[in-house]
């Protein structure tokens, strides 16, 4: 199974995949009826990491959900120009023999998420923050240049 999050099918600057057999018992792709096993059921929990995404009249703004995590567990990288990727991952947390379980609800595992960024974007100025578990990710719009217009005289 992909890492990539497969159910974002409205944002179309995104490239995420959507796979619409996903969750069928016979899987995607897959030529026969039978059940496939999947060992990433922890990974597919965490994958989905909700990030906002506006724009305002300086830069796209990217709010990223990552509660439990350090800045060193994220990493923001621009792949091919202007494909803003966001990675992370959330360990398991250790079990005792001892211990328990009467419920698990937390997830963990690893996320990706992509946008494609649009052309006005300045990717060499992109900067990340990370406060109280939301991850900020700014990256800045070459300002829009009006035109030159010269007058010509008109004559006769």
């Amino acid at each position: 199974m992909s890492l990539i999050r497969r159910s974002n099918v409205f944002d179309p600057f995104s490239l995420d995949l959507w796979d619409p057999f996903q969750g069928f018992p016979f899987g995607s792709g897959s030529s026969s009826l039978f059940p496939r096993i999947s060992s990433d059921s922890e990974t597919a929990a965490f994958a989905g990491a909700r990030i906002d995404w506006k724009e305002t009249p300086e830069a796209h703004v990217f709010k990223a959900d990552v509660p439990g995590l350090k800045k060193e567990e994220v990493k923001v990288e621009v792949e091919d120009g202007n494909v803003l990727q966001i990675s992370g991952e959330r360990n398991k947390e250790q079990e005792e023999k001892n211990d328990k379980w009467h419920r698990v609800e937390r997830s963990s595992g690893k996320f990706l998420r992509r946008f494609r960024l649009p052309e006005n974007a300045k990717t060499e100025q992109i900067k990340a923050s990370m406060e109280n578990g939301v991850l900020t990710v700014t990256v800045p719009k070459e300002e829009v240049k009006k035109p030159e217009v010269k007058p010509v005289q008109i004559t006769g």
